[in-house]
């Protein structure tokens, strides 16, 4: 989730943003703004620097074990393979 000074920062500059006469109703403004805005941004579904690093570690070790066994796979496809002369048969 988007870490709390971040989303703190964000809503203080929309609220800045605002034109001046909107500022009578600013309480009540802020508290609906925060509340959809919470709710928005937990819909997207967002994770941390961290996490998105972490998630993108195990990503890079798995699609380097798949490599590793795909080339294992082929190797033991290679050496199991009948030769061209063992392969062929006499019809009479």
């Amino acid at each position: 989730m988007v870490s709390p000074p971040h989303f703190e920062t964000f809503f203080k500059q929309v609220t800045e943003a605002l034109p001046k006469n909107v500022l009578l109703l600013h309480q009540d403004l802020e508290k609906n703004l925060r509340v959809a805005l919470e709710s928005a941004l937990r819909r997207f579904n967002l994770v941390t620097r961290e996490e998105f690093d972490v998630q993108t570690a195990v990503l890079a070790r798995t699609r380097a074990r798949l490599e590793a066994l795909e080339a294992q796979v082929a190797t033991l496809e290679t050496a199991h393979l009948p030769t061209d002369s063992a392969n062929t048969t006499k019809v009479e």
